[in-house]
């Protein structure tokens, strides 16, 4: 009988996400070098929300938008509208759909890693949207040796992809599932703003200390599941009571935290993180104050 070669332990782990993601999202070949490897991209993330429909109060029926033409006030056909740019206060220069596909790039099946750039580098306000990638048919052995590398070296990949009609500069990480794609916001995306500096000098020893404390007191390991939206849980609490036609009851408001001394803001939150009684010897004391009662009650 062949025998089986034993697993690595120290290989690295890739994950195998034909079991994990959905519809593919974009397939071709990484390049960097003259290194190229067949992958594919998954979805990594998308927002969840509550969605309502329009509906007219009296019947309850949905609504229709119609549309249209602001000059003549009459109601047109979505074929009778073409895109414009406002190049000025109500001027516009016409874009027809087929100009518009001729500069889009083509759906290319190349991405290539430009350069490696340090990810300490890289602030996140750069980051857009996150993708799983995924080596595809053989291309295993060397989308384990770009994981492995870019683990050891501390590096993340910066590469250029066309996909979804646009073309986009990339940043190529590793992470627990493997080798994780964000698309980035170009530099003339991001909001530049001048409106505050911290001036760090006007920070007391005493106070920097106590925050550090503070820090230190709510550590935590990093846990994903731990949060919710809870917004968007009590909106279906709400939809769940009226479809039972039970009495919908509103979350308790926040009440907003008086300012005070900073100083004594940092004292009076590490004396209330310190640890609380413990439900037992809650109840011992809850008891003991029980009989103490009954006692006095008897005398």
């Amino acid at each position: 009988m062949e025998q089986q070669e034993a697993p690595n332990p120290g290989a690295p782990r890739v994950c195998d996400m034909n079991k994990l993601m959905a519809a593919t999202v974009w397939k071709g070949h990484l390049t960097f070098g003259l290194v190229s490897l067949p992958v594919k991209l998954f979805t990594a993330a998308r927002a969840e929300s509550v969605s309502f429909n329009q509906l007219h109060r009296a019947d309850h029926s949905r609504v229709k938008h119609k549309i249209f033409c602001a000059a003549e006030d009459v109601e047109i056909s979505r074929g009778e509208i073409v895109k414009g740019y406002e190049y000025e206060k109500d001027r516009y220069v016409v874009l027809d759909d087929e100009e518009i596909k001729k500069m889009a790039p083509k759906s290319a099946k190349v991405m290539e890693i430009l350069e490696f750039v340090k990810e300490a580098e890289v602030d996140p306000v750069y980051y857009e949207s996150s993708y799983y990638m995924a080596p595809d048919e053989a291309g295993e052995k060397p989308y384990a040796l770009l994981l492995q590398a870019l683990k050891q070296s501390g590096y993340v990949a910066l590469a250029k992809i066309a996909m979804h009609n646009r073309e986009h500069i990339v940043i190529l990480r590793p992470s627990q599932q493997g080798i994780t794609l964000h698309t980035m916001y170009y530099d003339d995306e991001i909001r530049k703003t001048e409106s505050f500096r911290t001036d760090t000098s006007v920070v007391k020893e005493k106070e920097l200390s106590l925050a550090l404390m503070l820090i230190e007191s709510l550590a935590a390991p990093f846990v994903p599941a731990n949060y919710h939206d809870t917004y968007r849980d009590n909106l279906k609490a709400m939809i769940e009571a009226k479809i039972q036609g039970q009495e919908v009851v509103a979350p308790a408001e926040a009440q907003p935290v008086k300012v005070i001394d900073i100083m004594d803001a940092l004292k009076a939150s590490l004396a209330a993180l310190k640890k609380p009684v413990s439900t037992e010897a809650a109840s011992e004391a809850s008891t003991g104050e029980a009989r103490k009662i009954r006692r006095s009650g008897n005398a």
